[in-house]
């Protein structure tokens, strides 16, 4: 028995993540679904060949996951990926699978809606912790390869003005937890960076979220780099 279940009653089963596959390439969702068959704590809700039967499959399945090629006939991940998060509720997380790792489509996405990206030669382990992190959501994924996405490609939209506006919207407890957001750090690093509680984090994260109109950290982070309130360097 855990040692954190009440004396008596039987330990709840942990729920798998459940995952929509969507990649227009059958050798690469055939080993997509081999790895998470194979792995404990995962179950394949779904494949898709294309960015409409991504679409139609997500709507259906309701996953907690979505992987989704960039590059797909039919309907593109961008437009799928924007699809599937502004139109279920609520929305699954949507990680892009891409070849290329500085890709404009793959920046692109994260405007869309998805959660974070992974490269097509990531290793099992790799794509594992990313699909768990994105799950429970309180971390950024990859920062450091966001903040290069968002140096290739968000200095045309920044602005003084639009910078500012963006801060004038915040309290200063709100900006600094966006700033460090910005960073990677999970709620508990930023806890521990503010000298504050979780649960307050939480908060300030929430106002972020609500104040700046999107949907998940991920969004946060990349309105703040694409008007420049935080810069890649």
């Amino acid at each position: 028995m855990s040692a954190s279940a009440p004396a008596g009653e039987p330990e709840q089963p942990v729920q798998p993540i459940r995952v929509v596959v969507a990649d227009d390439e059958h050798l690469v969702r055939t080993a997509l679904r081999a790895v998470l068959a194979a792995e404990p704590g995962f179950e394949v809700a779904g494949e898709a060949a294309t960015g409409a039967e991504a679409v139609s499959v997500t709507r259906e399945a309701r996953p907690d996951v979505v992987l989704m090629d960039v590059r797909m006939p039919d309907v593109d991940g961008i437009r799928a990926t924007e699809l599937i998060t502004s139109g279920l509720t609520p929305p699954p997380r949507v990680v892009v699978i891409t070849t290329f790792e500085n890709d404009s489509y793959v920046y692109e996405a994260l405007r869309a809606g998805a959660a974070g990206f992974l490269l097509k030669r990531a290793g099992t382990d790799e794509l594992l912790q990313a699909l768990r992190l994105v799950a429970r959501s309180d971390s950024l994924l990859f920062p450091a390869a966001v903040r290069s996405l968002a140096a290739a490609h968000a200095g045309a939209r920044a602005s003084r003005a639009a910078a500012d506006a963006l801060r004038a919207k915040l309290s200063e407890r709100e900006a600094e937890t966006l700033r460090l957001m910005a960073r990677g750090l999970s709620n508990a690093e930023i806890a521990e960076r503010m000298g504050v509680g979780p649960a307050t984090v939480k908060t300030h994260v929430a106002g972020v979220l609500a104040k700046l109109g999107v949907r998940d950290r991920t969004q946060a982070v990349v309105a703040a780099y694409d008007c420049g309130f935080v810069s890649p360097g």
